[in-house]
């Protein structure tokens, strides 16, 4: 059975072996079985020693157990062979980093195996790359969306989660505006920048005299007009996670200001549909974002995703 996202979770553990003979599964084996090795390696490389030549095989090996610095290879399997196995030198990719690998990886669909040649000159590889499907659902402005940023920068330094495929899905106040048409909007702050192109806009963090207008915010909001005003006013729901299922089939990783820190409140979770989403507070910090992400991955898993851990 396939293991999908097989990838070392130390690449200390894969070692590059120059070899020109034939790479067919049984010859490898023959001539690797009984090699030394050094004590770390559990991965094999094998290139022929002519860079021009593209072959290429990736070998799981077992030694003896034992704390000799070098002892012999005692199993070779076979990962992937040359007809599906790639070689590609990203110099800006840190091989540690799960995600990255499945991203290279994804730039050679027809290889079932990418060995990737990153920073530091370090090498790792990933067998059947299958990254989490995960939508960064994010309002604008402020740019760059905020959540979305996070989630990225999470990502690009996490040695110890999933691969995961992150997707902007990015709700832009000009476009929401368009679903309740006026001449006046509130929003809920100045901070973000906001305008509504062809409207008057007002902000309710500076408590504006009362107007004909129509409140473009969450629930949060609509209290703090309530609170500031008495009344209700027509309004768009700028929340990102009114409708979680806007994801479709996967995860969804979105935000909400009625979740408070304080309260323990820190990060919400819940399936809707076919959807699995996690919600953070509304200044979420990155330590939120990583436990939102930590946390979508393992509720994936429950709901049918293969279970992954480093090789």
């Amino acid at each position: 059975m396939t293991r999908p996202n097989r990838i070392p979770g130390r690449y200390r553990g894969v070692a590059v072996a120059r070899d020109d003979g034939p790479f067919d599964e049984a010859s490898l084996c023959a001539r690797f079985l009984g090699r030394e090795a050094y004590w770390k390696t559990r991965f094999l490389v094998v290139r022929p020693h002519d860079d021009a030549d593209d072959r290429v095989a990736l070998l799981a090996v077992a030694r003896d157990p034992g704390d000799a610095l070098f002892s012999p290879i005692t199993a070779v399997e076979l990962l992937a062979g040359p007809g599906e196995c790639a070689v590609v030198h990203r110099p800006e990719v840190d091989t540690a980093i799960p995600s990255a690998l499945a991203a290279v990886a994804a730039e050679v669909p027809d290889a079932r195996a990418v060995v990737v040649q990153g920073r530091y000159e370090h090498v790792n590889f990933v067998v059947d790359a299958d990254p989490l499907r995960v939508v960064v659902r994010e309002v604008v402005p402020p740019h760059p969306a905020k959540l979305v940023d996070q989630a990225r920068r999470v990502v690009d330094v996490t040695e110890d989660l999933r691969p995961l495929r992150l997707e902007r899905a990015v709700v832009d106040l000009a476009d929401l505006a368009r679903r309740a048409p006026a001449s006046h909007y509130l929003l809920p702050c100045r901070g973000g920048g906001s305008e509504v192109p062809g409207a008057a806009v007002s902000y309710l963090d500076e408590r504006p005299e009362p107007a004909d207008w129509t409140l473009l915010g969450c629930e949060r909001s609509r209290q703090i007009h309530r609170w500031f005003y008495g009344r209700d006013v027509p309004r768009v729901d700028l929340c990102p996670k009114v409708d979680p299922a806007v994801a479709g089939p996967g995860a969804l990783l979105t935000k909400c200001c009625l979740q408070q820190e304080e309260l323990g409140e820190g990060v919400a979770t819940g399936p809707d549909g076919e959807t699995t989403w996690v919600s953070v507070p509304w200044g979420a910090s990155l330590e939120h974002v990583r436990e939102a992400l930590r946390r979508l991955a393992a509720l994936a898993e429950t709901r049918g995703a293969p279970p992954w851990s480093p090789a």
